[in-house]
């Protein structure tokens, strides 16, 4: 069978776009032009385009054109982080450390190798964990709002993990997610993978448009909502009380699910209830440590209802079995001992110093964030193309997120996300004024 003729048009200037034939930033025909020129259907040159932007080589924008895309620091869920210069700072990706962490590990698995069954950590552990971890984690999440039975906690391999098998357990292909419009990238790769069918609810300087969503929620069959309620990613929102009460009526009122996704919310010292609270029979809450403590410490949780806590075990048995023995004993010990409060109390202060720095480096531009947070949502200038931004700041050695990678329908804003948990804090001031000095150059 012959190709669609689209592919044709695809693979022609993919090929160009890679080879340099086409270089970053190049204008690419009108979608009527290259119908014209090509002697094929609008459709067909509009799938060619969306093709191509779906394989990160162009970028449209509405009342502009198509461009190809600059790839530079981390635009999109597979990142390139090669920089052509020395690195200044990674505002890419948030991987805070405390001074004295690599000390405490150090204490922590000599503590390890000490312990009366230390072979136990080498045996394999049950599907969700052994009942005593589940309930170290159980015991901690109190602090949270959650008061959730031992049963009722899954041990993960990180977030992501407890997000895939969530999904994997209570979703089907086909079935509709609803999120926010701008949400955290790892959503969006799941939802890829699972099949589901992402539909975007609008968002507001408070939370998420839940007009919309109550509007989403009656005209299609949505099979859950995956939210952040408390310090939001990328724009940092914690919902109030009011608001979340609406999204339980809704979710109610529609018989879906909610998964809430708690990964920030430690850096709020008194959020209010978390979802999980308000309708513990219908929310899944997933968190883990990797923000808290270590990024590379891959140990997180799924708090599901009890009556959908076999499906999930069965869904992390059939991905990973269980979360490895030896990390699960480092993260609970340091759970039970207080290390993890430390540090979140820590982390605390440090992100509202960071905070404090990028308010007074970033003063008088678009900028959205929670005081406490390590995230800020820099809006650019209409002509600003995100992708292009990432690559005269990859020329300064800095590395950022775009829009982009945020988004989960078509709709993607010009602006940048900012994450600043990870240069050494002294560093963090001369890093936020040469990406302003570099962005204020760029001519219109």
């Amino acid at each position: 069978m012959r190709p669609p003729s689209y592919k044709g048009i695809v693979d022609e200037f993919a090929a160009a776009i890679r080879s340099g034939a086409l270089p970053p930033g190049a204008r690419l025909p009108a979608h009527r032009d290259l119908a014209r020129e090509r002697r094929v259907a609008l459709g067909t040159a509009t799938r060619a385009y969306a093709e191509l932007a779906a394989m990160g080589l162009v970028v449209g924008e509405p009342g502009r054109g198509t461009f190809v895309r600059h790839r530079s620091g981390y635009d999109g869920p597979e990142p390139s982080r090669a920089l052509p210069v020395p690195r200044v700072a990674d505002l890419s990706f948030n991987q805070p450390l405390a001074p004295d962490q690599a000390g405490a590990l150090r204490q922590a698995l000599r503590t390890l190798a000490a312990s009366g069954d230390v072979e136990s950590l080498l045996r394999q552990h049950p599907p969700g964990g052994r009942r005593h971890d589940r309930a170290v984690v159980a015991t901690y999440l109190l602090d949270r709002g959650i008061d959730a039975a031992p049963d009722d906690v899954l041990l993960t391999g990180g977030t992501q993990q407890a997000l895939d098998a969530v999904l994997r357990a209570l979703t089907r292909p086909g079935d509709v997610l609803a999120v926010d419009a701008l949400s955290y990238p790892g959503i969006r790769l799941l939802a890829a993978a699972h099949r589901l069918d992402l539909a975007p609810v609008p968002v507001t300087p408070v939370g998420p448009d839940l007009v919309a969503l109550d509007r989403l929620c009656r005209a299609r069959p949505v099979r859950a909502i995956y939210t952040m309620p408390t310090l939001h990613n990328p724009l940092g929102w914690v919902l109030d009380r009011e608001r979340r009460a609406r999204v339980v009526e809704i979710a109610r009122a529609a018989g879906c699910l909610i998964v809430e996704d708690g990964t920030y919310a430690f850096l709020d010292a008194a959020p209010p209830p978390p979802l999980r609270a308000l309708a513990p029979e219908r929310t899944c809450y997933v968190a883990g440590l990797s923000k808290n403590v270590a990024a590379g410490l891959r140990f997180g949780f799924a708090v599901v209802p009890g009556r959908l806590a076999g499906a999930v075990t069965r869904s992390l048995r059939s991905a990973a079995w269980s979360a490895p023995g030896l990390v699960t004993a480092l993260a609970t010990g340091w759970i039970a001992d207080g290390t993890v409060t430390r540090l979140e109390e820590a982390r605390r202060r440090d992100a509202a110093a960071r905070q404090g720095i990028a308010r007074a480096a970033l003063g008088g531009m678009d900028v959205v964030a929670h005081p406490g947070s390590y995230i800020v949502w820099l809006g650019l200038e209409p002509h600003q193309r995100p992708d292009h931004v990432a690559a005269v700041l990859a020329e300064e050695g800095i590395l950022v997120s775009t829009a982009d990678a945020f988004a989960t329908g078509a709709w993607s804003p010009p602006a940048i996300r900012l994450a600043l948990a990870t240069p050494p804090l002294d560093d963090l001031g001369p890093a936020l004024r040469r990406l302003r000095s570099a962005i204020e150059a760029i001519p219109p």
